[in-house]
């Protein structure tokens, strides 16, 4: 369980159940947790381990929805996958490190799984439309990216170390999001900061950037500060003729989303519009399970946003000072 899985992705069931009475089949969802007994919330049946799970509903007809913590996810995918468990949908990131991923791409071949990543922007009405603009080409050719992603997140990196580093905890969402935008990338720099009050120090959990030159010719830079005394989601695609501005919701607690469009330094169109992403997204994963199973999921983008992002913190961890603040690393392709 934990906050994914109980604030989460729960509620995008229940939705999405409401919404698709005949997708999801009858019955309460059971719910396993390994670290400390889940909490009494209707609709669920609570069980005391993996095998007793498997006895409450058929593994060959069940998703599994994977939220532990990703330093211990490929012993529990292990688990599963001897139980019987094919269709597994894992919160992000699919993996801490190549190792990791080494570890579930293994499990993976071996048992035939399908795995989706809850990388749920990818499945926002917002990224939809930046999509369908860059696919157009209606603003002219797609130059440059930047995503800015702020949250103040000081108690729950004490209070839970489930992420090493801030690449970790929201990067993910947004590099699936300019890897599907702008197509592969490389690295061209990085950069990551503690996360300091005055009680605390936790190593390389403040502010994460990365620069990125993809293969396509646009340049993406992502900045995500878990020490910003304010809440935003925003992307900005710099076009030949447009610049197009959107905000992604900040929070479960308000689904909605908004776009400009400005051209010659003018606003043209602002739009405001419902996008319940992790819906849409557990929505089309339970689609393609139960009427698609051969059509492929996005996890292709998940396994390359992994080897970057492991690319970027042992970029940065290579040049680590022994000072507080970490400078950039900069990255000349070709020569170290």
């Amino acid at each position: 369980m934990g906050r994914a899985g109980e604030g989460l992705h729960l509620p995008a069931l229940s939705r999405v159940r409401a919404a698709i009475p005949d997708l999801l089949a009858p019955g309460r969802v059971v719910v396993h947790d390994p670290f400390r007994p889940p909490p009494d919330v209707a609709g669920v049946v609570a069980v005391g381990t993996l095998e007793e799970a498997a006895g409450h509903t058929p593994p060959h007809r069940t998703v599994v929805h994977l939220c532990t913590p990703p330093h211990i996810r490929s012993g529990v995918l292990e688990r599963l996958a001897e139980l019987g468990y094919r269709k597994i949908i894992i919160e992000k990131p699919l993996a801490l490190d190549l190792m990791g991923l080494a570890a579930i791409a293994r499990t993976r071949r071996r048992w035939g799984l399908d795995i989706t990543v809850a990388t749920h922007w990818l499945h926002s009405s917002l990224t939809r439309r930046l999509r369908a603009a860059v696919d157009s080409g209606e603003f002219g050719r797609l130059r440059g990216i930047r995503v800015v992603q702020n949250k103040p997140r000081f108690t729950r990196s004490a209070a839970v170390p489930g992420h090493p580093t801030a690449f970790d905890v929201e990067m993910p969402h947004a590099l699936a999001v300019v890897l599907t935008l702008a197509g592969g990338a490389r690295i061209a720099g990085a950069s990551w900061t503690d996360m300091v009050t005055d009680q605390l120090r936790l190593p390389r959990l403040g502010r994460a950037r990365l620069r990125l030159d993809h293969h396509s010719g646009v340049h993406t830079e992502i900045d995500s500060d878990l020490t910003s005394p304010v809440r935003e989601r925003r992307i900005t695609l710099d076009f030949e003729g447009a610049t197009l501005i959107g905000h992604y919701p900040c929070s479960d607690a308000d689904h909605t989303a908004q776009l400009r469009v400005v051209i010659e330094g003018r606003d043209q169109i602002c739009s405001v519009f419902a996008d319940d992403a992790l819906s849409a997204f557990v929505r089309s994963a339970y689609t393609r399970y139960a009427r698609f199973p051969s059509v492929p999921g996005t996890l292709p983008v998940q396994i390359d946003a992994v080897r970057l992002l492991n690319e970027a913190k042992d970029l940065c961890a290579a040049h680590e000072p022994d000072t507080a603040q970490h400078k950039e690393v900069r990255r000349v392709h070709g020569v170290r």
